[in-house]
């Protein structure tokens, strides 16, 4: 069973492409994963093994982000259907500070040239703590 979660918001109303709706969640949970290191300062925690990126946790206490490199985490999908939606998750995930990774893609292949909000990620929550933010949400 997972300790943590990590939740990507898609907005749907933008019919993305499948591989465009792929690597905008990726950009999201990359931009989230790093903030969530600098803000635990966990940077230079970072330790590569055979079986991938761990994160040393020798003196120091376990979090969500440190369960996500070491035990694996839920990473759950859903969508809001306008940018105002998902802005007000990302408001409200500030004033709890906690991140969230607001993708703006440049539209160069798609959205007619136009810098478009496409999706966000929070860092890695608690069950409890994630689903306060988008438990209401459906699955993508």
């Amino acid at each position: 069973m997972y300790r943590s979660k990590m939740m990507i918001v898609m907005r749907r109303d933008l019919k993305m492409r499948k591989g465009k709706i792929a690597a905008q969640a990726g950009h999201a949970c990359t931009e989230a994963l790093f903030m969530a290191l600098k803000k635990e300062d966990r940077l230079n925690d970072l330790v590569m093994t055979d079986e991938g990126m761990m994160l040393n946790t020798e003196g120091k206490e376990n979090t969500p982000l440190s369960d996500w490199f070491n035990y694996g985490c839920a990473k759950i999908c859903v969508y809001v259907d306008s940018e105002e939606e998902l802005l007000n998750i990302a408001a409200t995930a500030k004033e709890k500070s906690i991140i969230a990774a607001v993708i703006t893609d440049a539209g160069m292949t798609e959205f007619h040239g136009e810098p478009t909000k496409t999706c966000l990620a929070l860092e890695p929550l608690p069950s409890e703590i994630a689903d306060e933010l988008t438990g209401n949400l459906p699955l993508y």
